[in-house]
């Protein structure tokens, strides 16, 4: 038999699905930026200080020690008893009943967002969001070819009197993050989820309440979950990334128990369980009361962070640009004169040494290129101060 020879690659013929969806632009800047002398301001990436290593290297240990083998095994789609349990109970402490059965285990909230592309969106199929939105669900939900509808938002977060029948018609999700949402680091006042929850039941839509920041509170905890108000029609989303490490890759769904068993069978289809290990080991360190001692630490630190970042921009920036005041989470969001493009700074922001997220991708239709978010959780103190100085210049110098 002759060896093969060398030949072209066979031409791929993906999905139309496959080949319509983008690449994150953040991923993107985070190439540009790599083993490069800048100061990042783009990564939504919690801080490695936040990392319990300690007690998740003992965590794993004691699973390893004590059961091995059934840690190593496959195990049931819905997840760990121990952990479904642990996040019931803390639910529940927060004043919203919640049963084990009501609670699905996978791996990162994006397979959470994947799981209810596949459940709920069809192309064409209206879809709700936020404008902005989280781009990982624009991303996720857009495999799906859904229409997307977008709701207007401003400082007190979603405008719940923008949903009316014209807006809410035929719509299967609603998608939110009510708290220090990611791009904006806004929050959804009281007030507006219980109208929020009042519209989905007026119109009969099903609410997506996307939660992984609102552990990270920095002097008031947020009003509470959207199930609060309406617990019939909400599908909360949560996740072990910002609160432990996001490579233990760790999030939770908690819904009524026919929407979980729904979820279920998708995500037998996709990847039979959450790992084994991994969610043993969250629930031996969940179960020892790290969280007690751990997140004031977490929520110290970012909110340090949080006002360096805004102590320097009200230094630097000059007239005409605006930022958020976030009061929990990650991120700052930046609105500047309109004529300017941030898209446009970017590259010349890469070449002076700092980088951000243009605004744009945030947005599922008729984008404000005039915006940007900056993270300040990953960068000491002086090079927040660095990076706004500079970033402040080059706005200063395109406005002029």
């Amino acid at each position: 038999m002759n060896a093969p020879r060398d030949l072209p690659p066979a031409r791929l013929r993906p999905a139309q699905r496959a080949a319509r969806l983008k690449g994150s632009v953040i991923r993107e800047i985070l190439k540009l930026t790599a083993g490069a002398d800048v100061i990042s301001l783009a990564g939504g990436l919690p801080s490695p200080l936040s990392f319990p290593v300690p007690a998740l290297r003992a965590a794993f240990d004691a699973v390893l020690r004590d059961d091995g083998a059934a840690a190593l095994q496959y195990s049931s789609t819905e997840g760990d008893l121990r952990l479904r349990e642990w996040i019931a109970a803390r639910e529940t402490a927060r004043g919203v009943p919640t049963t084990a059965d009501e609670v699905l285990i996978v791996a990162g909230s994006q397979q959470a967002l994947d799981l209810l592309g596949k459940a709920f969106a069809e192309p064409g199929a209206p879809l709700l969001v936020e404008s902005p939105s989280y781009l990982g669900a624009l991303q996720a939900f857009s495999v799906y070819q859904p229409t997307f509808r977008t709701l207007p938002t401003d400082d007190a977060g979603l405008d719940p009197q923008a949903i009316d029948a014209a807006v809410a018609a035929d719509a299967r999700l609603l998608y939110s993050m009510p708290n220090f949402q990611n791009p904006t680091g806004r929050t959804l006042s009281a007030e507006r989820r219980a109208l929020l929850a009042q519209a989905a039941r007026d119109h009969d839509l099903w609410l997506v309440e996307d939660d992984p920041y609102g552990e990270l509170w920095y002097e008031q905890a947020p009003p509470p979950s959207l199930r609060a108000w309406a617990r019939e029609r909400t599908i909360r989303l949560s996740s072990f990334s910002k609160v432990l490490a996001p490579g233990l890759r760790l999030g939770y769904v908690i819904a009524p128990v026919e929407c979980i068993e729904l979820l279920e069978r998708l995500k037998q289809a996709t990847d039979l369980c959450t790992a084994t290990l991994t969610q043993r080991a969250a629930a031996q360190v969940l179960a020892s009361g790290l969280m007690d001692t751990h997140l004031p630490r977490i929520r110290a630190l970012y909110a340090a962070q949080a006002q360096v970042m805004l102590d320097a921009l009200a230094e630097h920036m000059p007239p005409g640009v605006q930022w958020t005041r976030p009061a929990g989470g990650m991120f700052v969001w930046l609105q500047l004169p309109a004529a300017l493009d941030a898209m446009a700074l970017l590259r010349p922001a890469i070449a002076r040494g700092v980088a951000f997220v243009p605004g744009e991708p945030f947005y599922a239709l008729e984008p404000m290129r005039n915006t940007l978010r900056l993270s300040f959780v990953t960068v000491p103190a002086e090079k927040i101060r660095q990076g706004v100085a500079t970033l402040a210049g080059l706005i200063a110098a395109a406005a002029a």
